[in-house]
């Protein structure tokens, strides 16, 4: 059962990351997430980098408060949220934007698809007219376009 809750937990994550990023990053804390879109920063950090403490900070509380008297719900949530935001840090952080020359050369279609649908992300440098807000699952179109191209 604590496996289940852990992986409804990663998978729901997909969801609700759309949601923060699309409402929130691109709403009300844009002046966080903008240097990510126009790279205004200067140096290896980004205002941006600031969303890993504020989503690690709730996920902390939960786990804390998830093995004050043993491991409970809230630890699990708190696992399936923790793995998710290492899953989005390896994908995001090192085969997207390659803070970390890794994975730079690959051929997979899924991760060709991933970056494919994260630029049409970035291609907008304002917050609105976005698209493709989600993380791990992406459209059927972002696998036709890349096809399309010919560049596999």
């Amino acid at each position: 059962m604590n496996l289940l809750i852990v992986i409804m937990t990663f998978l729901m994550m997909e969801g609700l990351t759309w949601c923060i990023h699309k409402y929130i990053m691109h709403g009300f804390l844009w002046h966080l997430h903008r240097d990510h879109h126009d790279h205004s920063s200067e140096g290896a950090v980004e205002k941006n980098d600031y969303f890993f403490l504020i989503f690690a900070v709730p996920t902390i509380v939960l786990m804390y408060y998830g093995t004050i008297n043993g491991f409970n719900l809230w630890f699990y949530v708190a696992l399936g949220i923790s793995l998710y935001g290492m899953a989005y840090f390896f994908v995001h952080d090192i085969i997207i934007h390659q803070r970390i020359k890794f994975l730079r050369n690959t051929k997979n279609p899924y991760l060709l698809a991933i970056r494919r649908a994260h630029k049409q992300h970035h291609k907008h440098l304002g917050k609105e007219d976005g698209e493709c807000f989600g993380f791990l699952w992406v459209p059927m179109k972002y696998f036709r376009m890349y096809f399309k191209n010919d560049k596999l």
